[in-house]
């Protein structure tokens, strides 16, 4: 028994290792992508070579974080064969097809064109390239898009039927279009999104501060702080909504992620608190009244579950999903502060004297993946113990290997993963930091795209 637990313990542990570095490249490389169709949009329409030497500078980026991302990725098919065998015998009829439907209209498609995208303005074009840009964006949310619908799948399965233990899919438009899955997909795009356009600002800033790049820091502002401004603001509504779902269909999720052990009217909302599962209460509490309620459910007096409805043993690790959340939320408040007050600096021209925001700004810069990282750990453990939520449980899902093979393999993940992306991670600060390839000067005139520009790498 204690051997099958260990070996549960280290596939979770070496699952959640191999999925945190996964999870921030797909989300770098979806806002990225779709910055740098921006930027060749505003090329081919102005001329101006600021925008070309930003996609430049951009696209060296994005080549580096999407290949980090197909190679965690493979590690991740690797250990559902290896780890937990039994989950993909039983979900496979489900979950295969749509895993495979993303290699076949998502990966596929930017593979083809990702070519094109890094060496072929010279000999396609720039009107062709642009349009090789484009469908690599759209492939980055392709793939978004069949990857959250099979998570969102085992978070609220709907569509299927059990026969002798395996899942059948009786309709693919509900397995595809479950009950959480517009909300989960809104939520992560907005959420890759804001994490790219918080690293543009904060690379701006450091040129700023430096003096280095001046006008190519200043365009990467002006598109920066109004984007995180207005997506930041969508993000706290399609958070409100998803944590509405969240409530119908995983109230016990809900139930960790507010700290609510009793059913009650009128939960306050808890700023601050030390949720302990031996006591089953919080202690230091620090509350708004009636506002978890409110935010909930849309009444004050609106009823919220609490952990207690639920066996122990079905309950989700409670410190974890609270704690996780809150980071979450609090990132998501200064991500939009920092957009309004950038948007207001710009405005009234005083961005560049004010040095404590410029820091404060390159301080944001990882917090859109750390606030990714927390959104999919209140997720992922606020589903516990499940793996398909209320029908298959985690410790059911596990491969019968030994605790011995799991363990060397997380040893050697962890060895290998610090040392290949430590690397990639350097080269893209160095990358970002040397800034684009063109002269520190203004602008040219807006104007037709010149045939020296049309020519150039």
């Amino acid at each position: 028994m204690a051997e099958s637990l260990d070996m549960l313990l280290l596939a979770r542990l070496q699952f959640a290792f191999t999925i945190s570095f996964h999870i921030i490249f797909p989300a770098f490389s979806i806002g990225l992508a779709s910055y740098l169709v921006m930027l060749e949009a505003l090329w081919l329409k102005t001329g101006r070579d600021i925008y070309l030497g930003l996609y430049r500078m951009w696209v060296k980026v994005f080549a580096v974080t999407f290949g980090m991302g197909v190679v965690s990725g493979l590690v991740m098919s690797y250990q559902f064969g290896t780890n937990w065998s039994l989950f993909s015998e039983q979900t496979g009829n489900v979950l295969g097809p749509l895993l495979g439907y993303e290699v076949l209209t998502a990966f596929f498609l930017e593979a083809s064109f990702l070519g094109i995208m890094l060496f072929g303005m010279k000999r396609v074009g720039p009107y062709m390239h642009f349009i090789a840009t484009t469908v690599v964006a759209i492939g980055t949310l392709i793939s978004a898009f069949w990857i959250l619908a099979a998570n969102s799948w085992m978070h609220t399965p709907a569509g299927f039927e059990l026969r002798d233990g395996v899942f059948y899919a009786t309709d693919w438009l509900e397995v595809i279009f479950n009950p959480s899955f517009p909300y989960r997909f809104v939520h992560m795009v907005l959420a890759a999104y804001l994490t790219t356009s918080l690293v543009v600002a904060a690379v701006a800033a450091f040129h700023l501060l430096r003096g280095t790049h001046r006008e190519a820091a200043r365009t990467m502002m002006f598109m920066a702080f109004p984007f995180i401004a207005i997506v930041a603001t969508l993000q706290v509504v399609a958070g409100h909504e998803h944590g509405v779902n969240v409530h119908e269909h995983q109230p016990a999720k809900l139930a960790a992620m507010e700290g609510v052990w009793e059913t009650e009217r009128g939960v306050p909302l808890l700023l601050f608190a030390l949720p302990s599962e031996e006591d089953e209460r919080n202690h230091l509490e620090v509350r708004v009244p009636k506002m978890a309620s409110l935010v909930v459910t849309g009444e004050l007096d609106g009823e919220i579950r609490g952990l207690k409805e639920w066996p122990a043993d079905e309950r989700p690790p409670v410190a974890i999903v609270f704690w996780s959340f809150r980071i979450m939320v609090g990132l998501g408040l200064l991500m939009l502060g920092l957009g309004l007050v950038g948007s207001w600096l710009l405005k009234t021209g005083r961005l560049e004297s004010w040095r404590g925001f410029l820091r404060a700004t390159m301080a944001m810069g990882p917090t859109g993946f750390v606030a990714v990282l927390t959104g999919w750990i209140t997720a992922e453990v606020g589903r516990q113990p499940y793996t398909v939520y209320g029908l298959l449980r985690t410790a059911d899902s596990v491969s019968p290997v030994t605790t011995g093979a799991v363990g060397m393999s997380l040893i050697v993940f962890i060895f290998v993963y610090g040392v290949v992306f430590s690397a990639g991670t350097y080269y893209m600060l160095r990358l970002m930091a040397q800034g684009p390839d063109i002269p520190d000067e203004p602008p040219s005139p807006p104007g037709a795209v010149t045939p020296r520009l049309a020519t150039e790498g």
